[in-house]
């Protein structure tokens, strides 16, 4: 499946909008995720654990959104944003993707 932030892929002809995709996902904490106390006051090694945590949510949210596009049969998703959003004092942060899933239009060529 072809995943893109543009709204059109070359070379090929979208024939079907098939609606609004989402993967969504919550990350909590994960600065602090599997650290010693020592290493909790050592800053590049907070935010070394904060970006993996990070990383790891957003391919978590990928994989939502193109299962969630796979389930309506769609070839590709196009004009896909993405949101990193803090979600309070708690430590909570949402990752959330979206996009348009499509259905290309296929040319029988002949041989």
């Amino acid at each position: 499946m072809i995943l893109t932030t543009t709204n059109s892929v070359d070379g090929k002809t979208i024939a079907n909008y098939l609606g609004v995709v989402t993967g969504t996902t919550y990350v909590v904490n994960y600065g602090t995720k599997g650290m010693s106390f020592k290493d909790m006051f050592n800053s590049k090694k907070y935010y070394e654990n904060y970006e993996n945590g990070l990383e790891e949510a957003k391919e978590e949210a990928f994989q939502k959104l193109r299962e969630n596009a796979t389930n309506l049969s769609a070839d590709a998703v196009v004009g896909i944003s993405f949101d990193i959003e803090m979600m309070g004092a708690n430590g909570v942060t949402m990752v959330s993707i979206v996009g348009t899933a499509v259905k290309f239009a296929y040319v029988k060529r002949n041989v």
